[in-house]
This record gives structure tokens, C-alpha cells and sequence, in this order.
């Protein structure tokens, strides 16, 4: 096995962890604390073409891989998961979802100023009663004629009030249960598309997070993603590639953190030594390296099978599964390392622990993922 990067690889790495230190640290701390959404940082991310990235460059994408991808999730995450997730759902979710199974037309209408950054999109579907139930769809999509009739609430949606263009799933057909789902493109400013408050959160506080509600919502019949009824296969196929990118966001998070606590470590004094000196923090140390390494084979893995067409279900699913548990031990780790510096927002680390665990929860709890696991290995 070749476990170099190529050189575009490298410099898209380097790029990426440059704009994060000279762009995305400045003023992360109170971004987080005002709950402010990082506009200014999501316009240089897609001049610097890091919210196409996947997207072929027909469609003014940058055309890389999904293991630059996940090499550009890492650095960004290290010091602002709020950016990440933003850049995540960007890619993954919304213009992967487009390029992949969207027509024509609906490319060069929503996917070009998509994957160049002159706007950003959102994903649509968890809801009250359907979060990782994907299921258990309560948002209905009535066909009227040339369009749909759309009424529902969607919760939890990332770029919920900055977004232009939203990706949403809805029930058509009730007695066909999820083979009675389809996807729909909505676009800001529709009538009877309402944005509900912003949620107060624990963490990726800078990430702009709302509920949706529609009420009689008119969408034309030609912003429906694939055939009458592929909503729910496009909804699973597009948030298996989204795994990908949340497993990247939590390595960068352990990563960070892990970083973080070593130059403290070296530097921070106790019972007349530096504390890396201590066994007890030496082997914190080490565990935390150690697992931070296993998360990364296991991330890198899923992206590489994603970049040659192998299925990345099973993949995926165990490295947002690992890599989401590395996150959260390793910040806590980190925090302990700082001692009482550590419950202090100027060392950054408290900060990761409380985005650290969102990465156990979207993109499917971890019990999901094993659920995914388990059916793969077993071939159901």
C-alpha cells in the first residue's frame, strides 16, 4: 500500500492549514461566543475553491479527490469545526448530491454558483419525529400540475438562514413509504418558506443552525432530483459520502486538541519539571497520537474507497464511528492536560470538547453507524 499524498495533495493540505491559522484562528474565539456566523471566512473558502471541491471544474468545481478533501476538513477542523461543517455539508451534501444525480439543467442553474462559492446550499431532512429515521418523513410533497405543494418542518438544518439554495426531502406517496420519498430543490424567498429561530447550541456555535417551516410552498415539477419516488435512495447515497466528511471534521477536531495539549505540555511546569516529563502525561500523550493515527488510516480509507469506485458504505461508516469517539476522548484528554487552563476559552481546547461531540450525532448517531456496520457485515 502507497500511504504517500501527491504532491496536489500536499499543497492543497498546506493551503488549507494556512488559511486556517492566518484566517480561521484570528477571532474563532469570538465568533464562538457570539454565535456569529463566519461570512467573511465562507467567501475567502470559496475563492479558494474549498466549497467545490469535488465538483468537476464543467461546473466550476475544483475537481480534486475526496482524500484532498478530507486532508482540507482535517486543517479547517483543527481550529474551527463551525467552517468545516460548513464546507462539509457545501460539498458532500449539497453539490456531490447535485452533480451526481441532478439533470442537466439544474446543474448549471443551482450547482456552478454552488461549487464556485458565490452561494452556499443546505440539506434538508431531519425533522421532529425523523431525525436518523429518514424513514418516518412527515414533511408532504402533494403533486398540483406543473409543481409540488410542500408543508412540513425540518430541524436541526446547518446554513439553515444563510443558505440560497436548500435540498429537500419530503413524503409523496404515504402508502409507499420511503419508495413514496423525493428530493426537491427549494430556493430562499419561496412563498410560504418560512426560517424558524436560531438554535442555541453547544458547540460549531458559528455554524448557523435553524428549523425550516413550509407552508404551501409552490415548487416547479423540474426542481425534483431524479424520478417520481428516488428521494429516499438519494437522501442515503448522498449522506454516505457526508460520513466521509464529518469523519474528517472530528480527526481535525482530535488533531487540534492533541496539539494543542503537547506544546502545553512542554511548556507548562510542575513539581519542578515540565509536565510532558510526568508518565501520567506522557502516556495521555501517546494514547491520544496512537488513536488519532488509527482514526486517520480509517478516514483516509473511506476516501480513497470513495475515490475509486469501490463502495464506502461500510468505510465510511466506521470511520465517523472511530473517529467521532477519538474526537471526544482526546478533547477531554486535552482538557485535563490544561488543567484548570483548560475550562478557559483563550487555550481553545474547552472549545473543541464542546464541538467535539456533535460529530457523534449528525450525519447519523453513532448507533447508527454501527447499525450500518452490522448490516454490512452481515449482508443485509
Amino acid at each position: 500500500m502507497d500511504f504517500k499524498f501527491t504532491e496536489e495533495q500536499l499543497l492543497i493540505q498546506e493551503a488549507a492549514r494556512d488559511f486556517a491559522k492566518t484566517e480561521l484562528l484570528p477571532g474563532v474565539i469570538e465568533r464562538d461566543e457570539k454565535q456569529e456566523f463566519p461570512k467573511e471566512q465562507v467567501k475567502r473558502m470559496g475563492e479558494l475553491g474549498f466549497l467545490g471541491m469535488m465538483t468537476s471544474e464543467q461546473y466550476g468545481g475544483s475537481g480534486m479527490d475526496t482524500v484532498s478533501y478530507a486532508l482540507v476538513m482535517e486543517e479547517i477542523s483543527k481550529v474551527d469545526a463551525s467552517c468545516s461543517v460548513i464546507v462539509s455539508v457545501n460539498n458532500s451534501l449539497v453539490c456531490w448530491g447535485l452533480e451526481k444525480f441532478g439533470n442537466e439543467e439544474q446543474k448549471q442553474k443551482y450547482l456552478t454558483p454552488l461549487a464556485k462559492g458565490e452561494i452556499i446550499g443546505a440539506f434538508c431532512l431531519s425533522e421532529p419525529e425523523a431525525g436518523s429515521d429518514a424513514t418516518s418523513q412527515k414533511t408532504t410533497a402533494i403533486e398540483h400540475g406543473d409543481h409540488y405543494i410542500i408543508n412540513g418542518t425540518k430541524n436541526w438544518i446547518t446554513n439553515g438562514s444563510t443558505a440560497d439554495v436548500y435540498l429537500v426531502i419530503a413524503q409523496t406517496h404515504p402508502e409507499l413509504k420511503h419508495k413514496g420519498i423525493n428530493a426537491f430543490i427549494l430556493e430562499k424567498g419561496m412563498a410560504g418558506f418560512e426560517i424558524g429561530p436560531k438554535e442555541q447550541k453547544l458547540g460549531i456555535r458559528g455554524s448557523d443552525t435553524h428549523s425550516l417551516i413550509f407552508n404551501d410552498v409552490k415548487v416547479p415539477k423540474e426542481n425534483r432530483i431524479g424520478d417520481d419516488g428516488f428521494g429516499f435512495k438519494f437522501a442515503m447515497k448522498t449522506l454516505a459520502g457526508g460520513r466521509i466528511g464529518i469523519a474528517a471534521q472530528a480527526l481535525g477536531i482530535a488533531s487540534g486538541a492533541y496539539e494543542l495539549a503537547r506544546e502545553y505540555s512542554k511548556v507548562r511546569k510542575s513539581f519542578g519539571t515540565e509536565i510532558c516529563n510526568h508518565q501520567a502525561i506522557a502516556f495521555k500523550l501517546a494514547d491520544m497520537h496512537t488513536q488519532i493515527e488509527a482514526a486517520r488510516h480509517l478516514v483516509l480509507k473511506a476516501a480513497w474507497d470513495k475515490d475509486q469506485g469501490n463502495n464506502y458504505d461500510l468505510s465510511g461508516a466506521m470511520a465517523k464511528l472511530y473517529a467521532s469517539q477519538v474526537a471526544m476522548d482526546t478533547a477531554i484528554e486535552a482538557v485535563q492536560i490544561h488543567g484548570g487552563n483548560g475550562y478557559v476559552k483563550e487555550y481553545h481546547v474547552e472549545r473543541l470538547m464542546r464541538d467535539a461531540k456533535i460529530t457523534q450525532i449528525y450525519e447519523g448517531t453513532s448507533e447508527i453507524q454501527k447499525i450500518v456496520i452490522s448490516r454490512a457485515l452481515l449482508n443485509k
